[in-house]
């Protein structure tokens, strides 16, 4: 492997090229984070081009850098291995300083980024599958050790995947740098004039947004609403939930609603573009995932002054502090999540004191500004030790 400078000479190769490389890029929090840094990344150090190794859709649109350019590899399902082939190809073409790779599906290609001769490889660990929640697969963390010698930085975005990352993965720590994720606290902010919903003004509305995936739990969370109408009954008839977010198990999500007679209760809308303004419309936000690295949907939600009820799973626990900015329960626990959503419903002025505390605490930690300083300073560090050259 050689890393070829040579594109670097001529004026329009001055800035650096970035490319991202993801499974897809559709409605997503790890979708969102990526379109927010590139749109935010000062365009005057360096440039970005999206790869998605399945494809991308009408999501892309939000990308609103100049010159940014999306490729869609049609990986089929199972190894793909011509995908690395083309990769290989596409990458030989682009000559980018940078390979920025986004959870597992994307790992390996760092060995291809490298053979292609990308100088800097760096991957980011955004959070776990449901099918593997605390990260214990052999079979893929070895992939992960195997790789390290490929990779010159991994990114763990919340303290739990850094230690996962070093005492399980077992990946060397000097290898490991943890950037907190970051939202705009100025788009979310905790203003109510701009709120969009399809309930009255004292309807108490849980809302949560995330892709309708297993991992997120939507079908516990549907459970717990149940039971929650059952706990609260002098409260029944103002109770809502919202759901917002599409994805594989919709279809299932919309039976299991009909099914229990919530049809007229709870609101399925699908993947939106105005999240800011239907989380203004909430009463508060919950996330009973499976597994989690650092939910950006989260993050919003607080930013906008909504409380918070999730699983104790993965990074929640270093956002949200039990009895502080909103409540924690078990993951998988139905009754227990129940019961955490009805003390909101029972105080409403616990939740607008949770809320004022989850909007400080994003302030403080997990600001955009913050997050992209970060991932510049990386880049920076990486191109002058690799490229011999500043950033």
């Amino acid at each position: 492997m050689r890393n070829d400078l040579a594109h670097l000479d001529t004026p329009a190769m001055q800035r650096p090229l970035v490319v991202h490389l993801t499974y897809s890029l559709d409605v997503g929090g790890l979708e969102t984070l990526l379109v927010d840094c590139i749109n935010r990344m000062p365009p005057e150090r360096y440039r970005h081009a999206v790869v998605c190794l399945t494809r991308y859709t009408d999501f892309a649109g939000r990308i609103t850098q100049p010159g940014v350019e999306l490729y869609a590899l049609d990986k089929p399902p199972g190894l793909g291995l011509g995908t690395h082939l083309k990769f290989w190809k596409l990458v030989r073409k682009l000559r980018p300083a940078i390979l920025h790779t986004y959870n597992l599906s994307a790992l390996e290609y760092n060995f291809s980024g490298a053979l292609a001769g990308i100088p800097v490889r760096i991957h980011a660990e955004h959070g776990r599958d449901a099918s593997d929640p605390h990260g214990l697969n052999p079979k893929h963390n070895f992939l992960r050790r195997r790789l390290a010698p490929f990779i010159d930085c991994y990114v763990p975005v919340s303290e739990d995947l850094r230690r996962w990352l070093d005492e399980t993965v077992r990946v060397p720590a000097a290898k490991t740098r943890f950037i907190r994720n970051g939202v705009d606290t100025e788009r979310f902010a905790a203003a109510a004039a701009n709120a969009t919903s399809p309930w009255g003004a004292d309807d108490i509305v849980i809302g949560t947004v995330a892709r309708i995936q297993d991992v997120k739990n939507h079908r516990g969370l549907v459970q717990a609403f149940a039971r929650l109408r059952e706990l609260v009954p002098d409260q029944r008839e103002r109770l809502r939930l919202s759901i917002v977010g599409d994805g594989p198990l919709m279809g299932a999500l919309r039976a299991q609603v009909a099914e229990l007679g919530l049809q007229d209760v709870v609101w399925l809308p699908g993947a939106r573009d105005d999240v800011a303004a239907l989380l203004h419309g909430f009463s508060l936000f919950t996330l009973p995932s499976l597994a989690e690295g650092t939910p950006v949907s989260m993050l919003e939600a607080m930013a906008c002054g909504l409380p918070v009820v999730a699983s104790n799973v993965g990074g929640i626990p270093e956002v949200v502090f039990d009895g502080v900015q909103g409540s924690l329960v078990p993951p998988q626990d139905t009754e227990a999540l129940a019961a955490a959503l009805a003390a909101y419903v029972r105080d409403p002025a616990l939740g607008r004191r949770r809320g004022e505390a989850a909007r400080a605490r994003v302030e403080d930690a997990f600001s955009m500004r913050a997050m992209l300083a970060e991932y510049g300073a990386l880049y920076d560090r990486l191109c002058r030790a690799k490229l011999r050259q500043p950033a």
